[in-house]
């Protein structure tokens, strides 16, 4: 017997990690999820995530505004998102640091769409793993005669409708993701 709830948890755990990563990829709009992720060196050569050292605000649809907590560190910080090569130009703007996605042209959106597309099949495979993962226990129950054909026919079944479930959860964010990069 399977535990669907287990299957389903792992599954979410999937999507979420897709939600994640393609939330850096690049669409005409500003977004936090662009730089949240940036490294940078502060306090001597320590290393961390913009979004442990201040809050990011979108200004408007090109423009991303970021407020260290620390106003000490606003200068390594604007040096680090320099350094990190993410196509914007930081400015420092009294205690804000700026930034201005510069227009994505066509060639840009199509390398998107095809980088989308290999983190949508690299999360379908990660669900197909674990369908395939529950279906080689499901296998072993059977063989152990733990469950009857009926129960093996049932489960297999319903793992499947789940699979599907998700699979299309993957592609309808991919969609939505898709038609932000080409707008």
């Amino acid at each position: 017997m399977i535990n669907f709830v287990d299957v389903k948890t792992r599954m979410d755990k999937i999507v979420e990690i897709f939600v994640n990563d393609i939330g850096s990829i690049r669409t005409g709009r500003a977004t936090p999820g662009l730089i949240e992720n940036v490294v940078v060196s502060v306090y001597g050569g320590q290393k961390m995530r913009l979004i442990e050292l201040g809050s990011i605000e979108v200004a408007d649809v090109r423009t991303l505004t970021f407020t260290p907590w620390d106003q000490s560190a606003i200068r390594e910080i604007s040096n680090g998102i320099a350094a990190a090569n993410i196509g914007m130009n930081p400015v420092v703007d009294g205690a804000i640091v700026r930034m201005s996605l510069p227009m994505m042209t066509q060639e840009q959106r199509e390398d998107y769409v095809k980088l989308l597309g290999r983190k949508l099949e690299g999360a379908r495979g990660m669900i197909r793993d674990a369908r395939a993962d529950n279906r080689k226990d499901l296998m072993d129950a059977k063989n152990e005669k733990t469950i009857s054909e009926d129960e093996f026919k049932r489960d297999e079944t319903e793992l499947q409708k789940v699979t599907d479930e998700y699979i299309g959860k993957l592609e309808a964010l991919a969609k939505k993701k898709e038609a932000e990069i080409r707008a």
